[in-house]
């Protein structure tokens, strides 16, 4: 029998995986990508009692996959805020669904354990910009100001290490950074003492300083915009970059393009005060999806910007 983790490469998978871990640790193959390589089940050649831990990643995206590993007799346990779709009926299947807005992955993963691992699940709420969410579950620790403040940083260093392309963009694998983060029991320890996190944070700055620099290209009352070159760091930043603009801004929503060679790449953020509809606006776009709060479009072609910014704009009228 073989045990397989598979999970999106950013703080909501990473920090999801370690609470579970933290609690039944075991050694798995590792199976993750960048925060866009969301069909990971298909790198999964599981036989016929192995089990798989699936976190963070659509089922909907999944779904060929899921029946294909289902029917070879594999066992599944999957934890995800993403809408999942039609599931199969199947005893092989545990699946804990939640699409609300003010959840995440890691916060669904808190409640399965209890709220044992509850310092990671803060973390990872902080890298998925739910910052009330974050506090909330937070305010059970007893911790101080200090410390929420390291914990969110870490989720949004931990966030950030996700976006690009490839993984030749990022300055970690996300399966080494997990690996790194395994080590702590504490996520205040990995703050402290952990070269990685310096690292992380010295270059998520230097990005940031990048993107501040770009002006929007559209600046509407409820919405604005961006259009970030065709440049390693803007695969990185774009995310974080979008988060800070919703948290400045949180009555309007934010779109942010990254140019790639004949088209772009789209993160949508729905206003923080009404955070729904991303998903339904990208969902109108071939490889787009997501969720209420936050989506995004894998692929837009050139062409379709027009649309795109039409559609944008009619989605988040005030």
């Amino acid at each position: 029998m073989q045990f397989y983790d598979i999970f999106n490469g950013d703080a909501d998978g990473i920090c999801a995986l370690q609470q579970l871990r933290l609690e039944e640790p075991r050694a798995s193959v590792l199976v993750t990508g960048v925060k866009r390589d969301v069909r990971l089940l298909e790198r999964v050649k599981a036989a016929a009692g192995d089990e798989l831990t699936v976190l963070d990643i659509s089922l909907r995206s999944n779904a060929a996959d899921l029946r294909r590993l289902l029917d070879a007799g594999a066992r599944l346990r999957c934890f995800d805020h993403h809408a999942a779709g039609e599931l199969p009926q199947h005893t092989n299947l545990k699946a804990f669904i939640d699409t609300a807005p003010d959840t995440c992955t890691s916060l669904i993963v808190d409640r399965y354990l209890g709220g044992r691992q509850r310092m990671w699940a803060v973390v990872a709420a902080y890298g998925d910009n739910l910052q009330g969410p974050a506090r909330r579950a937070a305010a059970e620790l007893d911790l101080e100001a200090a410390d929420l403040e390291r914990l969110r940083e870490l989720g949004e260093c931990i966030n950030y290490n996700a976006y690009g392309d490839s993984v030749d963009d990022l300055h970690y694998h996300p399966a080494d950074l997990f690996e790194i983060v395994s080590r702590y029991r504490d996520p205040r320890d990995f703050v402290e003492g952990e070269p990685v996190f310096d690292a992380l944070r010295t270059a998520l700055a230097d990005d940031f300083d990048r993107a501040r620099a770009v002006a929007p290209s559209a600046a509407l009352a409820h919405a604005a915009l961006y259009v970030l070159p065709d440049a390693a760091w803007s695969r990185r930043i774009h995310g974080l970059f979008a988060n800070e603009l919703a948290r400045r801004h949180p009555q309007r929503a934010v779109a942010m393009l990254v140019a790639r060679h004949g088209g772009y790449t789209v993160s949508v953020r729905a206003p923080i005060e009404r955070p729904r509809g991303a998903d339904e606006l990208c969902l109108k776009f071939e490889s787009g999806g997501g969720r209420q709060a936050a989506a995004g479009i894998n692929w837009l072609p050139e062409s379709d910007y027009p649309r795109f910014l039409s559609e944008f704009s009619k989605a988040f009228a005030a």
